[in-house]
């Protein structure tokens, strides 16, 4: 009777110390967790945010443009971080309304030095004009320890002013570090 006793105490132990051991169940993310992205629904809220109350009508039938989202260290760069966020932005601008034309802009914005001014590079003005293009959305961000701090801004291309401006973060989760890492 001990003996059987000890030889079912013994077998539990092994039991649970292969339980212990067994390798970890790996939970992948499921469909309807992606389409309820955070991700996702920050890249719609900064646009609905930058483009509350404006007149769509008053572009009439000219076109907006979207440049790619630089690095605000190195503004001919961008990591995928950028490009994805700018993807958004067109999409979710044109679902909006607005008459998004659909050309990749590698865009950089400078600063105008002792200006401090915000302007279109060059060869973004020539491109707006080429397209007749009146807006283009410009952008930066900047990774930082805890978030990446993104910067919007609706830019006419006429006399390169800013007529709208958002600033939002994305916290450093692991989809943004591994949008954030430059392909080499």
């Amino acid at each position: 009777m001990k003996s059987t006793a000890l030889l079912t105490a013994l077998a539990a132990l092994v039991l649970a110390g292969c339980a212990n051991n067994a390798a970890p169940v790996r939970v992948e993310p499921t469909y309807q967790e992606a389409a309820n992205s955070l991700f996702l629904a920050s890249s719609r809220e900064a646009i609905s945010k930058l483009t509350a109350g404006f007149d769509i009508e008053s572009l009439g039938n000219t076109p907006v443009l979207v440049a790619t989202v630089v690095n605000v260290n190195d503004l001919s760069r961008s990591a995928p971080l950028g490009r994805t966020l700018s993807e958004q932005y067109a999409s979710h601008m044109a679902s909006s309304g607005f008459n998004v034309k659909e050309i990749k802009l590698r865009g950089e914005v400078f600063v105008k030095e002792g200006a401090g001014e915000l302007l279109l590079s060059r060869e973004i003005k020539d491109i707006a004009r080429n397209q007749n293009a009146s807006l283009v959305l410009v952008g930066t961000y900047s990774a930082a320890a805890n978030y990446t701090y993104v910067s919007l801004k609706l830019v006419r291309t006429e006399d390169s002013r800013i007529i709208r401006g958002h600033d939002y973060a994305l916290p450093n989760d692991r989809d943004v570090q591994r949008l954030l890492t430059v392909p080499r």
